[in-house]
């Protein structure tokens, strides 16, 4: 056998067992053909390709140097060298990061087939017929047909880009006239459909499917625009989501149906790996915007309530109404309150646990809303109103998720999601609903509007709306869909150059606007607009057709929308002339105009007192029906508990001692005094004291009053400071928290003053409680008389709370146009100012100001409601001697204006401040405490939290944890799988009664780990926290693996200590396993796991 110069040269013989490890590219070919004569004339190619490999690497390193020594040949600093290095680290690690996931999701989708193929394959015998599928069913034969099509798929997508699009595109813009699709590829990857799932009786003109696609390919598409030398492109990509695909109409005749309807019913997840110059959206920072932008675009067509639409035959009948069918119905939001949240907020470094300012997000679809924040609050009333439209039944879901507000990272509170299915079923749902992944309830009040084209329903609709509570936004009356075809003979630009013509459509201060169409004065649009109204017999449809640089209009029209009531089916469908264009101009729309109403039938009020919102009505329940036909009105003002439930601290700054002296005269020579004077600040509010003149020891004897609230944290920040001619010195400071003055009700203290070396200053602190009796108003004002020092001003003897709720019926602008009303309350010289709302003759303010009163027989509250720029709509006076003799010193009810049209609803009422250390201490009410002051309210027709539940609240935030605690603690974990996205979810909610084996306490952080994998690719760990036994993390983790897969899993929590500051070393505080196949995966509800010790931990 001969052998090959290789291994007749090799200096010692190796055995045959070594073979394997030889390189691979020394084929048994290259051996044999080898000449033993030739010596090593063989090893020259090899040789220098060697050295060019070896210079090639070197250049690129090299390379690398370019840009540093540019740095410095600019003189640029080292930074920018930086800066750039860690940019391109940056977008390094976002590349690698994107290029595993793709890879990681090839790999699953592969073991899914392989799965599958083994598991299900019966040795080509057909499945049993007891054999049933769910709704949603697996459907490999589509998949099959699917990797079939997909290479043509693949050379028609190339046809379309290069023959359709690129052309359009090189149009569209001149510095694109060199654009190109230089490589189209859809890859060997195709698409693959998880699962489909028919919706059965509908509609029996329609087909209804919901596939739920995934994509992982290969897919590569190169661009380029050859007269700037720039290529771009995308290699890679992932898309997953629920596709809706509708058949309709059916028809009877080939192919039977008409159209094909495409859309996503929810955003899907989008992953793209960008080359060549895309390759800067990897940058961190901009890939996640860049995939937002694109995810934008793609909703702009293809997520409700925008849908593709695929005609199948030819002159199909009202196109544009299957392209954008009308909304299937309104869903009124009332979002009422909630109760039972947890508490975030911690104080002093987590010693003092605080409470949450929660507030809540609500979505359906791409409509999204915001309430209020209610600060300080675990059973917030937010008492808002949403609107919004519903497209598709079933499928989509109503979802609220409640946060407490923080500065930095607002904190999860729960979610609560519901199909509207269930709305539409039911008409009207009242209920609470249970947060997942957290805890407590949230209140919910959801009506079904269906859209009605009768004309005669309007007034009954505005009537009831009369009724409705509902802010930030008036509740509407009707919806409008504006169906934007196509114009025709717009006039062209400076230079006879065609247009590229856009729409504005307006309706009082909401404008929306369609897409750009370049260079053509025949547009065509084919989009459509929907807008909500609150009185479509008074509101005009503002049309301005533009350039798209906005700066030139091709024509506008207006239309009185009261035109659209009189028309049939409250229907135009019409070519319309435009004005300020062209003689031949034209816009053709059809408007669609639906009435919003509430089936009477449907019509159902909550049976336990204290709903808020319009549904708290003073008489009997209205009978069946009767509430649309003669809607009810509200007599009273519902605002929330902390209305009416203020105090007013009385602040006596009486004198100084031993303050340091600050004057020098004669350069220094000669030492002096100080001029001191106080400056006091609390509330938003600040006060300063007369100065006395050359004293260390002055008294001042002032007294100040400031209205307060129970919020927890407010101080009393004072200042000593020495007036002088320029700037004036610091003579010391203290601080007195108000919660303490607040439950004692009552602080004569000595402060030392701080940052000072000498001085203190004597402060009398007083707690008033407003009362609602005037028995006492006379000794009151007599009292005050004799405790009214000189220099101070006059002292309140009562404290008025206003609550303006709404005004109704006030005068229109011109006779026709509604105003943009706002309200100013004034009372002495203090004043309050409303918000404005936005054109309506019905505005909604909701809003509560508090004013010192001094002599309520002499005062008055003065109202001017006012229009944004077009003056006073009416005026109201109220006399305070008529809320002395009101029962409860309080009037709540609707006020005509006195301009004889327009009228408010308001709560006034009184309450007056009884110095409990003033002598006025015989009368029955001297013993009440703070919490007695809201009770004192109790006969009023708005409502406050009764003393059992408070009882009940403030024993379950004190009481110990329900079930007992473990010797090692416990973890709070919520674990699930969110089917959308094909993830495992867990949120580490936090531990409780950890244990401490050290002098001080551990520094908790938790450990996850899915098992039987031990591999860092599945660990995830939280932040950790100092010195705590109940640290709180509130820290989510996913992982990306199948449903079945999860279920075969456990989740290792381990709990976890470092040991040292320089050691490696962690201490296991404790560990759980959660087998996942034992668990509800469905539920994202959070439960607390006993922690137990490693069983498999040696002696170490």
């Amino acid at each position: 056998m001969e052998l090959s110069p290789g291994e007749g040269s090799s200096p010692s013989p190796m055995p045959k067992p070594s073979a394997p490890s030889d390189p691979p590219d020394h084929s048994p070919a290259a051996h044999t053909t080898s000449d033993p004569g030739s010596g090593g004339q063989p090893a020259g190619p090899g040789a220098a390709g060697e050295a060019l490999a070896l210079l090639t690497s070197f250049g690129r390193r090299l390379l690398v140097l370019v840009p540093v020594y540019l740095a410095g040949a600019v003189g640029l600093s080292v930074g920018f060298v930086l800066f750039g290095l860690a940019l391109y680290l940056g977008w390094r690690r976002v590349r690698d990061e994107k290029e595993r996931s793709l890879r990681a999701a090839r790999q699953l989708l592969d073991d899914e087939e392989r799965l599958t193929a083994k598991t299900l394959y019966m040795s080509h015998r057909e499945l049993p017929a007891w054999v049933s599928f769910p709704d949603v069913e697996k459907a490999e034969w589509l998949n099959k047909i699917v990797a079939q099509v997909w290479p043509f798929l693949g050379q028609y997508m190339e046809k379309l880009l290069a023959e359709t699009v690129a052309p359009a595109i090189r149009g569209s813009n001149p510095h694109l006239q060199t654009f190109t699709f230089t490589r189209v590829e859809l890859g060997e990857k195709p698409l693959r459909i998880i699962g489909v799932k028919v919706h059965p009786g509908q509609r029996k003109e329609q087909i209804l499917l919901d596939l739920n696609i995934s994509y992982v390919g290969d897919v590569q598409i190169d661009v380029e625009v050859k007269k700037y030398f720039c290529k771009a492109g995308v290699k890679g990509m992932q898309i997953h989501g629920i596709l809706r695909v509708i058949l309709e109409p059916l028809i009877g005749d080939l192919p039977i149906v008409g159209a094909v309807s495409m859309f996503f019913i929810r955003r899907p997840t989008l992953d793209i790996n960008w080359t060549g110059m895309t390759n800067l959206l990897d940058i961190p920072g901009l890939s996640s915007l860049s995939d937002t932008v694109i995810m934008d675009s793609i909703a702009a067509f293809l997520v409700l309530p925008n849908r593709l639409l695929v005609p199948l035959v030819p002159d199909l009948h009202d196109v544009a109404q299957l392209r954008s069918p009308l909304p299937r119905g309104i869903i009124r939001i009332h979002l009422l309150a909630a109760r039972g949240l947890s508490s975030k907020d911690k104080y002093v470094k987590g010693l003092i646990e605080g409470k949450s300012d929660p507030y809540a997000l609500v979505r359906l679809g791409t409509q999204t809303f915001c309430s209020r924040v209610i600060d300080e609050e675990l059973n917030p009333q937010w008492g808002e109103t949403y609107e919004v439209m519903v497209h598709e039944v079933p499928g989509q879901e109503i979802e609220v998720e409640v946060f407490d507000k923080d500065p930095d990272k607002d904190d999860f509170l729960g979610r609560m999601k519901l199909d509207v299915g269930k709305v539409l079923q039911a008409g009207v749902l009242d209920d609470w609903f249970p947060l997942q992944g957290g805890q407590g309830q949230v209140h919910l009040r959801l009506e079904w509007l269906s859209l009605l084209p009768d004309a005669e329903k309007l007034e009954q609709v505005l009537q009831w709306n009369r009724g409705v509570s509902s802010q930030p936004e008036p509740p509407s009356a009707a919806i409008l869909v504006v169906y934007l075809d196509r114009a025709q003979d717009l006039p062209l630009k400076k230079g006879n150059k065609e247009p590229n013509p856009m729409v504005q459509l307006s309706i009082q201060d909401v404008t929306q606007e369609s897409k750009s169409v370049y260079s053509t004065s025949c547009p065509v649009w084919e989009a459509a607009f929907r807008f909500f109204l609150q009185d479509p017999r008074s509101q005009e449809l503002d049309v301005q057709v533009k350039d798209d640089s906005r700066a030139l209009t091709l024509g506008a029209l207006t239309l009185p929308l009261a035109r659209l009531l009189t028309a049939p089916e409250l229907t135009l469908d019409q070519w319309f002339q435009l004005s300020s264009s062209g003689p031949n101009s034209r816009l053709y729309m059809k408007l669609v105009m639906r009435i919003l109403f509430l089936d009477s039938s449907e019509l159902c009020f909550p049976a336990v007192p204290g709903t808020l919102g319009a549904w708290d009505l003073d008489n009997e329940s209205p009978q069946t029906g009767s509430s649309v036909d003669i809607p009810p009105r509200v007599c009273h003002t519902t605002p929330n508990s902390h209305f009416g439930t203020e105090n007013v601290l009385r602040i006596h700054v009486l004198e100084a001692q031993d303050l340091i002296a600050k004057d020098r005269f004669l350069g220094g020579l000669v030492k002096g005094k100080s001029d001191p004077y106080v400056k006091l600040k609390l509330a938003g509010r600040s006060f300063r004291s007369r100065v006395i003149r050359e004293d260390l020891n002055p008294r001042w004897n002032e007294v100040f009053e400031v209205i307060v609230t129970s919020v927890p944290g407010q101080e009393l920040e004072i200042e000593v400071l020495d007036k002088d001619l320029d700037k004036d010195d610091f003579l010391g400071r203290c601080k007195v928290s108000l919660t303490t003055v607040l439950n004692s009700g009552f602080l004569d203290k000595w402060l030392t003053l701080e940052d000072v070396l000498s001085g203190r200053l004597h402060l009398r602190l007083e707690r008033l409680t407003p009362r609602p009796t005037a028995a006492e108003l006379e000794e009151v004002l007599q009292v005050n008389s004799l405790i009214q020092t000189q220099k101070s001003a006059e002292l309140a003897s009562a404290l008025l709370s206003v609550y303006l709720e709404r005004a109704e019926d006030l005068p229109l602008r011109k006779g026709t146009k509604p105003p943009s009303p706002y309200a100013t309350l004034t009372v002495g010289d203090t004043s309050h100012k409303t918000k404005t709302i936005s054109q309506t003759s019905a505005p909604v303010w909701d809003e509560s100001v508090s004013f010192l009163i001094r002599k309520p027989h002499t005062e008055s509250l003065e109202l001017q409601v006012r229009g944004e720029g077009t003056g006073i709509l009416g005026s109201l006076s109220l006399p305070l001697s008529e809320l002395l003799v009101a029962d409860q010193l309080c009037l709540d009810r609707w006020f005509a204006l006195n301009n004889g049209q327009g009228q408010v609803l308001l709560r006034a009422q009184l309450g007056i401040l009884v110095s409990q250390h003033s002598g006025v201490e015989a009368h029955s009410h001297s013993s009440s405490s703070l919490s007695e002051g809201p009770e004192l309210w109790g006969g009023l027709p708005h409502i406050t939290s009764s003393a059992p539940e408070l009882r009940q609240r403030l024993t379950h935030s004190d009481s110990p944890p329900e079930a007992p605690v473990g010797p090692l603690g416990q973890v709070r974990l919520a674990v699930w799988y969110y089917n959308e996205e094909r993830k495992l979810v867990s949120i580490v909610h936090g531990c409780r009664a950890l244990r401490q084996n050290g002098r001080d306490p551990p520094d908790p952080y938790v450990s996850l780990l899915l098992l039987p994998d031990k591999n860092r690719g599945t660990k995830r760990k939280t932040s950790q926290k100092k010195r705590t036994l109940n640290p709180e993390f509130d820290e989510r983790f996913e992982w990306e693996l199948p449903l079945d897969e999860a279920h075969r899993r456990k989740l290792d929590v381990s709990v976890k200590s470092n040991s040292s500051f320089m050691s490696r070393e962690r201490e296991l505080l404790g560990k759980v396993q959660v087998d996942l196949a034992e668990t509800d995966l469905s539920q994202d509800a959070a439960q607390w796991y006993d922690l137990m010790e490693d069983k498999d931990k040696g002696s170490s």
